[in-house]
């Protein structure tokens, strides 16, 4: 009566159709013996290697058998197999191992909170009874069968089907014998189409170099970190306090070899911190390194949200270039992509033949702009694969903070879409509650497991409380990025000076909300691609005076309350907007007015990082004050930036190019100032006019509401900053 049964159980593994393959193969009782039995389409002949026991094939199959007396077998018995080649291979039989993903594991990553499901989901080197292999899993509940393939099984689904582990959606497979390094995917059957899906591992720790779309095993990491300093003084940093300057990089585009190829990770720790530490700033934010299929996305449609691109080198080059960057006192910052994703076969969409991780409705689950899919946040186990991936880099690779793109995109329903073609709310409203929702988890789990690391929103609406803390119903960001900022301050640049008196509001408006959040100030990658212009060019005037409304912008930028962020190549007025297909100009290094942008820049990065007024409060009234923004017919404007008792400095900015002398402006204590910068210094290749080296003793003389005076020299199309000396006249 049996034998229909089990002969339609082997016709399902014969057509990859079996649910539970470990029901057919391996060792099974029959009677009082067992029978042992194995599937393999490239063996000719196969025996027991315990006891030499030779298997029969099943006639017309590539099944063997043996049958008999298992007793003094041993549980995982391996099996000694020829191929076509007449090559002799010998491995463990993997359906003798029961289960090895813990119910736990299953339970947290069900209910969306096992922040680090990375550690059982994936490709993982993992040992049972002492003989080693590597346990692979993978969620895919609406799958009839799922089979780990790979150049070690021929790419063939029916030599390694997986088990399904009750309702959980998760199917597992402990594959002894196997290592690190070699290619695989998961071959997936939908249960109700039929629909057979080759995909790569969503938690894949590391994948083939496009266009190949393979993962790799990755094994245990033998990488020795030497950054335990570095993540000690970042768990305990007071960072609000603190100076951050942020220079924002795509690697592929900065700097390349000789042979215009791809510098590798290790090349790019050394000379890319090298350069960064020359300039004198803080961090270094990478453009997504997270794995993706296309050069021109420039990362932003990744599919190995566990993966650093294989591009540049392995997860261990990796972890040098971040250790590298640690040992030399700089931060890193990943630009993650949570909102959307690709729809390229290989990865997420439509993983087990159904929306799994999108939405199925276009109106909630499609990205028209960006032809991408959107995640749905709702759903538990999604949430965990974001809120993992974001841990993993935090905890795993050492880095210092996550830049998260398109919040906007996430926080509304109707985000570039027209009537009708979005899906109102449960009250009614645009809202997205479960991408809010999942906002929060991820900040609160975040901080949980790393302390000291930044979350960074890239956020360009109105929603209130983007950085304040969850518990005050805020999202739970760090930092946000301050679009509204960057748009008024480069709208009223690009006014010709003689048009910017009608256009003041533009520089002061930023006043009015810039401690509702924890500001970044960017000038970033958005800004100079798709017919923006470069910084330089969106400047009026000739060369001349395009550099210096350049250095003018970049002296308030970093004068103005709130963390600084700027983009390759603006450091030095590159002329032509950012090309990701070729690398920086650097060869403008070679103009005065390029290396000179370059000086003011560093020299910028110095003061900030040295002057406690310009960073101590950059997020509190304490440390701004006005001294006067009312003076918009001559397009100057100056205020006072204070840190801790006598900790202040005064910035004027003069935005024509017409000299102010004997400029008086009111100060707030008596005794000596000195002109600490100035934008327009013949050092920089501006014009020289300013204030020179020797102190300016401040007149009893109140002025602007303030007690004491001094007299500027305020040089064209410049922004000049005054240091506060003390009472006390220097030597």
């Amino acid at each position: 009566m049996a034998t229909p049964r089990i002969n339609e159980e082997l016709k399902r593994i014969i057509e990859a159709r079996h649910h539970d393959p470990f029901a057919v193969l391996g060792r099974h009782p029959e009677g009082k013996q067992a029978v042992i039995r194995v599937f393999n389409p490239q063996a000719q002949e196969a025996s027991i290697a315990e006891g030499g026991l030779q298997m029969e094939r099943i006639p017309d199959t590539d099944f063997f058998e043996w049958r008999g007396d298992a007793s003094m077998l041993p549980e995982h018995y391996r099996v000694i197999w020829r191929d076509h080649d007449h090559r002799e291979h010998i491995e463990h039989d993997p359906y003798t191992y029961g289960p090895q993903v813990g119910d736990l594991d299953m339970h947290l990553f069900g209910e969306g909170r096992h922040h680090h499901a990375y550690t059982f989901l994936g490709a993982h080197v993992h040992e049972v009874d002492g003989v080693c292999g590597i346990r692979f899993a993978v969620w895919a509940p609406n799958a009839e069968r799922v089979s780990v393939v790979g150049d070690f099984n021929d790419w063939d689904g029916r030599r390694h089907g997986m088990r399904v582990r009750g309702g959980s959606g998760v199917w597992e497979l402990f594959v002894p014998d196997l290592g690190p390094g070699h290619i695989y995917k998961y071959e997936l059957r939908n249960r109700h189409s039929g629909e057979v899906l080759l995909k790569a591992d969503p938690y894949g720790q590391r994948q083939e170099l496009r266009p190949r779309t393979g993962s790799i095993i990755a094994g245990n990491s033998a990488y020795e970190w030497g950054d335990g300093e570095w993540m000690d003084y970042r768990a305990k940093l007071d960072w609000q306090h603190t100076p951050m300057s942020v220079y924002e990089v795509h690697l592929s585009s900065w700097r390349r070899n000789m042979e215009g190829e791809f510098l590798d990770y290790r090349d790019l720790a050394h000379q890319l911190v090298d350069y960064v530490k020359e300039l004198g700033f803080t961090h270094i934010e990478l453009l997504p390194i997270t794995e993706h299929p296309f050069d021109l996305s420039w990362g932003y449609q990744a599919t190995g949200y566990f993966a650093p691109t294989s591009r540049f080198g392995d997860p261990d080059d990796f972890r040098y270039f971040v250790d590298h960057c640690h040992r030399n006192d700089i931060g890193i910052i990943l630009d993650w992509v949570p909102a959307h994703f690709p729809k390229d076969a290989h990865g997420l969409a439509r993983f087990d033949g159904t929306p799994l991780y999108e939405h199925a409705d276009p109106r909630m689950g499609e990205h028209k702009d960006w032809s991408t899919l959107i995640y749905n946040f709702g759903r538990n186990e999604v949430k965990n694969f974001l809120i993992a991936s974001a841990v993993y880099w935090l905890q795993e690779m050492h880095l210092d903070g996550l830049r998260v793109d398109a919040v906007a995109s996430m926080l509304y329903l109707d985000y570039s879409r027209e009537e009708g073609e979005w899906l109102p709310n449960v009250h009614g409203g645009r809202e997205n509650l479960d991408a809010i929702d999942f906002l929060r988890d991820l900040n609160v789990a975040v901080h949980k497991h790393c302390p000291g690391t930044l979350t960074i929103a890239e956020e360009s609406t109105s929603w209130p409380q983007v950085s304040r803390p969850t518990y005050l119903g805020g999202l739970g960001f760090d930092l946000k990025w301050n679009m509204g900022w960057m748009n008024d301050t480069l709208s009223f640049m690009e006014h010709d000076p003689i048009h910017r008196q009608y256009h003041h509001d533009k520089l002061t408006f930023s006043m009015l909300y810039a401690f509702s959040e924890n500001f970044v100030l960017p000038f970033s990658h958005d800004e100079v691609v798709h017919g923006k212009s470069s910084m330089l060019n969106k400047m009026p005037g000739d060369e001349w005076q395009k550099h210096a409304n350049l250095r003018a912008l970049y002296t308030y930028q970093f004068t103005h309350p709130g963390k600084k962020l700027l983009f390759m190549g603006t450091e030095f007025a590159q002329g032509s907007e950012w090309n990701s297909a070729s690398t920086v100009d650097w060869w403008l290094l070679e103009y005065p007015l390029h290396s000179g942008m370059k000086r003011l820049v560093k020299d910028l990065a110095t003061l900030y990082r040295e002057s406690p007024a310009l960073y101590r409060f950059e997020f509190d009234w304490k440390g701004f004050e006005w001294i006067d923004c009312h003076d918009s017919s001559q397009s100057t404007l100056s205020f006072l930036r204070k840190g801790e008792d006598d900790e202040q400095m005064i910035v004027i900015l003069n935005l024509t190019p017409i000299p102010r002398h004997d400029y008086r402006i009111g100060v707030p204590l008596p005794g000596y100032y000195r002109e600490a910068l100035n934008s327009d210094s013949e050092y920089y290749g501006g014009s020289n006019i300013g204030n020179g080296p020797e102190p300016i003793l401040a007149e009893e003389k109140p002025w602007m509401d303030r007690p004491c005076s001094i007299t500027l020299t305020l040089p064209p199309l410049a922004g000049v900053v005054i240091s506060y000396i003390g009472e006390e006249k220097p030597d």
